[in-house]
C-alpha cells in the first residue's frame, strides 16, 4: 500500500472512530494511539508511523466493540 493509500486509509478509520464513539455514547481507549503522536493530517510522518498509527486504532475499536458485545443486557421492566 502506497503511503498516500495509507493515509486516507487513517483518515477513514478516526472517521469511522468518531462516529463510532457517539453512536454508542462511549469513549475508545486509544492510548497507544494517542501515545504516536500521529494523525491523519500528520502528512509529513512516515508511512510506517502511518502504518502504526492505523494498527493502534483499528485495536482500540474492536476491544471497545469486544468489551459492549460482552457486557450484560439489561432486563427488560414489566
Amino acid at each position: 500500500m502506497k503511503k498516500q493509500e495509507l493515509i486516507h486509509l487513517h483518515g477513514l478509520l478516526a472517521e469511522v472512530c468518531e462516529h463510532y464513539e457517539e453512536m454508542v455514547d462511549c469513549s475508545v481507549e486509544h492510548g497507544t494511539y494517542t501515545e504516536l503522536g500521529v494523525r491523519p493530517t500528520s502528512i509529513h510522518k512516515s508511512k510506517t508511523d502511518h502504518k502504526a498509527a492505523v494498527f493502534a486504532l483499528a485495536d482500540g475499536i474492536t476491544d471497545e466493540m469486544d468489551r459492549e458485545t460482552e457486557a450484560p443486557v439489561p432486563a427488560a421492566a414489566d
